[in-house]
């Protein structure tokens, strides 16, 4: 018993800091209404063009701003107060939320019209990504940076499986413009929130002062450092072919079952389920490395694989519940390597960087998904993502072999070699462990 009430404390280590018990609070009930929007725009497009390449485009336009300008988002972020500008950056996505919702209850949305708040929406998470996500460290510190970043995935999970059935309900019964409205009205407890966090007990990283080069410097930076570069590149081919699930699960779930918004809502409420397990057990793992990226890599594509091959819904619904488990253990390595190793006057950079490899990609990818999800179906769409996890993991392998050749020749490879960040930790057993 003993032992379980261990483990328990090492898994949820980061829900002792009341700071951060408030921030995940407000940012879950935000992000209820948040996959609520996700499934009802997808939703509201298939209506509008019954067309995947439509799908894939408005989802490209709402990740275009984040490829263009997310690098300077994180310069932003590094020089001034994250809190204050994430409370600014909440209220205006809330904005945006309301206008679409209106838009839609009204009779009056027109395609071009999600086409230009989803760009909008896209243009105000340019700036908000590498403040959240660098805003985590500055209230939980070091410690119990990975056990958080791990928790707020589990917890941006359980989102994923409430919002979609919520959704589907919803549709059903009032239509796609109540799920912008409810999501319009969530931002209020993430706003609320921030406002109550006890500043005194923030770390808030010493601000960069404003100097000309601080992009191409942030640049130079990862560039030098393999376990910073490394995660960036395996992200970008991963978030631009894998993690297109807006685009591929609609198509899955009409043109591959045979089923309306209601088995979408099954399928994201599954993968859902599948990451908050797999997020609990990454959180009490405590690793962290593009060593681990690769192995993570290999394993979120297999279980697309699996998805791609199910032939009945109840085994491709078993089949994405992995998926997401695997997603998310890939997600959460990537993002704790990258703030454990980044320098504190780098972090929102090199987290703008990792939005950009993440979302940025997605013009990209998008387009290409929806194309061959289109002409091969939703099967044809999950075994795309499937080939990228794995071309991924190749090449990952291939460039953390080559710097430790160059480190174990004495060449400058980076301020920091290609292996696991630790930081103490309790673990089970009383010894201490990797902090993942």
């Amino acid at each position: 018993m003993s032992g379980v009430r261990a483990s328990a404390r090492t898994t949820f280590a980061a829900l002792s800091i009341p700071n951060y018990r408030r921030y995940i609070s407000g940012q879950g009930v935000s992000l209820i209404g948040t996959w609520m929007q996700s499934i009802a725009q997808s939703w509201l497009v298939l209506q509008l063009t019954n067309s995947g390449t439509a799908l894939g485009l408005v989802v490209a336009l709402q990740t275009l701003p984040v490829l263009l300008l997310g690098p300077y988002g994180g310069v932003v972020a590094d020089r001034v107060d994250k809190r204050r500008l994430m409370i600014g950056l909440q209220a205006m996505m809330g904005v945006l939320a309301l206008t679409l919702g209106l838009l839609t209850i009204t009779g009056l949305v027109a395609l071009w019209q999600v086409f230009l708040l989803a760009f909008l929406l896209g243009l105000n998470n340019c700036f908000e990504n590498p403040a959240r996500q660098s805003f985590i460290l500055e209230m939980v510190g070091p410690e119990h940076l990975r056990n958080a970043v791990s928790l707020n995935s589990v917890m941006v999970n359980v989102a994923r499986a409430v919002g979609p059935a919520v959704a589907g309900v919803v549709i059903a019964v009032g239509g796609t413009g109540i799920c912008f409205l409810l999501n319009a009205a969530s931002f209020v407890a993430v706003i609320a929130s921030l406002l109550s966090l006890d500043k005194a007990r923030l770390q808030p990283a010493p601000p960069a002062a404003r100097a000309p080069g601080q992009l191409r410097e942030g640049l130079a930076y990862v560039r030098r450092t393999p376990e910073l570069a490394v995660p960036l590149l395996m992200m970008a081919l991963v978030g631009c072919l894998a993690y297109e699930f807006q685009i591929v699960l609609p198509i899955v779930a009409r043109d591959t079952f045979a089923g309306g918004s209601e088995v979408y809502g099954l399928l994201t409420a599954a993968m859902g389920a599948g990451a908050v397990v797999g997020g609990l057990f990454v959180a009490g793992r405590g690793r962290t490395g593009a060593s681990a990226m690769v192995r993570s890599a290999l394993l979120f594509g297999a279980a697309l694989a699996a998805a791609a091959a199910a032939p009945f819904l109840w085994v491709e619904l078993a089949a994405i519940a992995v998926v997401g488990g695997m997603s998310i253990g890939f997600m959460s390595t990537g993002n704790s390597t990258l703030q454990l190793t980044a320098a504190p006057s780098m972090r929102g950079r090199v987290m703008a960087l990792w939005a950009v490899a993440f979302l940025g990609s997605t013009p990209i990818g998008g387009p290409i998904a929806g194309f061959v999800s289109d002409h091969l179906g939703g099967r044809g769409g999950l075994a795309l993502g499937a080939l990228a996890c794995v071309l991924a993991a190749v090449l990952g392998a291939v460039l953390l072999r080559r710097a430790s050749r160059r480190g174990a020749a004495g060449e400058d490879v980076g301020a920091v070699p290609p292996a696991p960040v630790r930081i103490p930790g309790p673990a089970p057993d009383g010894r201490r462990s990797a902090a993942a």
